[in-house]
């Protein structure tokens, strides 16, 4: 069964754009910081693996406090497309390389969005789907998501044109958002489902609503 995801929001999350900053657009959330006291680069310009393997730790323990096994989980993927560019679209890897169960994958929604900036010349491709954790290579989902700016694997593609991804969980009607290695954001409906987050995650997060 696939889900309207603007019906979704409107009713769950009115006035909601499902866009990065949603710490900033909604009243009840955390804004958590990765790889506090880290550098993505070492003094001879590698890359700081030890950082980033404390960012998938970070990133990991916070999914899975919001997210259990017999939760609804609506993943949705904003891709952005440049008008100019029609013929050389680009083309969703989230949902080919990181769903285990391939039949749910039949029941991908794609919508067209225009893009919630000044520039008109972009417009959103937005793909959702209803699935369980369990559906998910979510590790290396969420690793993805954290490499956006940097050579690693696994990863989404480069430039502009990397995704937001975004895990609703329709359960418990909490949204969890991945901007890059340096933190997330999570908001709820309902201030008690986030409260638990104060104590298991007081020393990452840094606003809290």
């Amino acid at each position: 069964m696939t889900i309207d995801v603007e019906q979704y929001l409107n009713k769950a999350f009115p006035g909601l754009t499902l866009t990065p900053s949603l710490y900033q657009q909604w009243d009840i959330g955390i804004h958590v910081e990765f790889g506090a006291g880290f550098y993505q680069l070492k003094d001879n310009g590698r890359l700081n693996l030890a950082m980033f393997n404390y960012v998938y730790h970070q990133a990991l323990t916070i999914f899975n406090e919001i997210f259990s096994y017999s939760d609804e989980i609506l993943l949705v993927t904003n891709v952005y497309q440049y008008k100019l560019a029609e013929g050389k679209k680009n083309r969703i890897k989230v949902y080919d390389r990181y769903i285990k169960n391939k039949e749910i994958k039949y029941h991908l929604k794609q919508q067209t969005l225009p893009y919630v900036s000044d520039n008109e010349d972009i417009y959103i491709s937005r793909f959702s789907l209803k699935c369980h954790k369990q559906d998910i290579h979510y590790v290396s989902l969420i690793k993805a998501a954290c490499n956006e700016d940097f050579c690693l694997k696994p990863k989404f593609g480069t430039g502009y044109n990397y995704p937001d991804v975004f895990f609703i969980n329709l359960t418990k009607n909490v949204i969890f958002f991945i901007y890059d290695d340096r933190g997330c954001e999570v908001i709820a409906t309902n201030k008690e489902t986030i409260k638990p987050f104060d104590l298991k995650f007081r020393n990452w997060i840094v606003n809290r609503k």
